[in-house]
């Protein structure tokens, strides 16, 4: 529905200094200055998907700071966006929110510079955020190259895990698994933009592992296949899907791409919901000559993530993704 949406929008002006806009559903705009530096700028915003609202400071501000990193790039500025219901949410409340966000900046290094307010029925948080980049080291999603592997950052789960608590069914070890992956900061993509090896990069956040790397693909024009075996999965998000928890957001993400995916005879439900879970600050994605896989996950071992797997390759083909068990 977004590409159709984007379509019809007006056609940008020719401009060689957008080294990226919208067209390849890139996480972040990257817009030349120099041969030396290129300005990243994104935006990202949500309503609450915690109760604790300094940790929905923190998942938000983490979530947008991501398609900075996701690009190859450095955040240096951050501006913050709130839309808060002021007659019916306390003052302290909102300071937590704001809290929450200006300590996963301070941790990036990131300062708040300001941003805009408004009152609103629904809460709303998020970030507009300014980073850099060298011109030769921006990471597309639409680079991958015949006989890369595939290298996921962070473990699956977060949106299941989100479902079982909108339900109050979720049980401290779950929340604080979620918590945890959620607000980590994927700053480990400005070190892997450094590697010529490196082809493509993206994040898996709202479309799930199968959107997201099918955007790959299509960019590409390729195919991948997933091993389900090799995938990263929170302890946690595993059990409650077992049990049947699931979002409509990962439903409508096998709507939206399902034709374009190809799953084995048999998979139970609960692993096709995996692999459409809509993640929130999810792990970075990446495809890179197969030489150079050992050192990728070296890195991200060396950064503290440890769930840090291979996980498919790509080939030639049409875009479409084949996952195997």
């Amino acid at each position: 529905m977004l590409n159709d949406i984007l379509s019809k929008l007006p056609p940008q002006a020719a401009n060689p200094a957008l080294l990226i806009g919208h067209e390849t559903g890139d996480d972040a705009a990257v817009y030349k200055i120099n041969d030396e530096q290129a300005v990243v700028a994104t935006t990202d915003f949500f309503m609450p998907i915690v109760d604790d609202p300094y940790d929905y400071g923190r998942i938000a501000a983490t979530n947008a700071l991501s398609d900075v990193y996701a690009v190859g790039g450095t955040p240096i500025m951050a501006l913050a966006i709130a839309a808060m219901p002021m007659n019916q949410m306390p003052p302290d409340m909102v300071q937590k929110i704001l809290s929450g966000g200006a300590q996963v900046c301070a941790d990036a290094g990131v300062p708040v510079a300001g941003g805009h307010t408004i009152d609103a029925v629904e809460p709303i948080y998020g970030l507009a955020v300014v980073g850099l980049v060298h011109p030769d080291r921006i990471k597309r999603n639409c680079e991958a190259q015949n006989g890369d592997k595939l290298i996921l950052g962070k473990a699956l789960g977060v949106g299941i895990l989100g479902a079982a608590m909108n339900k109050d069914e979720l049980d401290p070890e779950g929340y604080r698994q979620m918590v945890e992956t959620a607000t980590k900061l994927n700053a480990v993509g400005a070190e892997l933009s450094k590697l010529p090896g490196v082809h493509a990069l993206t994040d898996v956040t709202g479309f799930g592992l199968i959107g997201h790397l099918l955007e790959i693909c299509r960019g590409s024009n390729l195919a991948a296949t997933v091993d389900w075996n090799a995938l990263p999965i929170l302890p946690a998000a595993t059990q409650y899907a077992e049990r049947g928890y699931n979002t409509g957001a990962a439903g409508r993400n096998w709507q939206s791409f399902g034709q374009d995916a190809t799953l084995p005879n048999g998979l139970p439900e609960w692993q096709k919901n995996l692999l459409t879970d809509p993640q929130t600050s999810g792990g970075l994605m990446l495809s890179c000559k197969p030489e150079i896989a050992d050192e990728v996950l070296a890195i991200f071992g060396s950064n503290g993530f440890a769930d840090a797997a291979a996980i498919g390759d790509m080939q030639e083909g049409l875009p479409h993704v084949t996952v195997s068990t």
